[in-house]
């Protein structure tokens, strides 16, 4: 039976890349993971962080996101929550919004993935400790298959990325390249 792939693309906004970016080619790999996708009419699934204004999903008891509710500017509409227009969803792709670390918590991600028949996520997003690593363990919770593209998944710590995508992402999902995924894509 041959696998019904979608690409996740999670957390790659504004506010979230002009935190992590140090060169002018760091949207390379998931813009590469991108234009396989759809090349070989793989749905893309944009998933991006953001809250209602007031910031009514946030409670003062989660340290992580209790920070943004003082910082502000992580709302609906705000500029830092809208996907990086360096890889823009074009007509077809998905957007969601979730209101958690993992893709699935707060948002129809799930929903949306059944109702296109998918089993098996191709994973990309920042960062490799949060988003995607919550992303992986709960899709793998729900049986589907995984594709971590251990170059289009970034973490503030290099040390970090590498243990999760060599030892901790290797008992669930096969991890590769994005050119090592686009060259399997074409063999399809």
């Amino acid at each position: 039976m041959t696998a019904k792939m979608a690409l996740l693309v999670m957390d790659v906004q504004q506010g979230i890349v002009g935190r992590y970016a140090k060169s002018p080619d760091f949207l390379q790999p998931f813009e590469r993971a991108i234009a396989t996708a759809r090349s070989a009419q793989i749905p893309v699934i944009y998933v991006r962080v953001a809250f209602r204004p007031g910031y009514p999903e946030v409670s003062p008891r989660n340290q992580f996101f209790a920070a943004a509710t003082q910082n502000g500017g992580f709302d609906e509409t705000a500029e830092a929550t809208q996907i990086h227009p360096a890889i823009a969803p074009q007509q077809g792709d998905v957007v969601l919004v979730k209101r958690r670390v993992s893709a699935f918590t707060g948002s129809d991600l799930d929903v949306v993935l059944r109702g296109l028949g998918v089993d098996t996520l191709v994973v990309s997003g920042i960062s490799t400790s949060g988003v995607v690593l919550s992303t992986v363990r709960e899709a793998s919770d729900k049986d589907y298959g995984l594709i971590v593209l251990k170059d289009a998944c970034v973490d503030g710590d290099p040390e970090v990325h590498r243990v999760l995508t060599e030892k901790v992402f290797v008992r669930q999902a096969q991890v590769t390249t994005v050119e090592e995924w686009a060259t399997s894509v074409r063999y399809m």
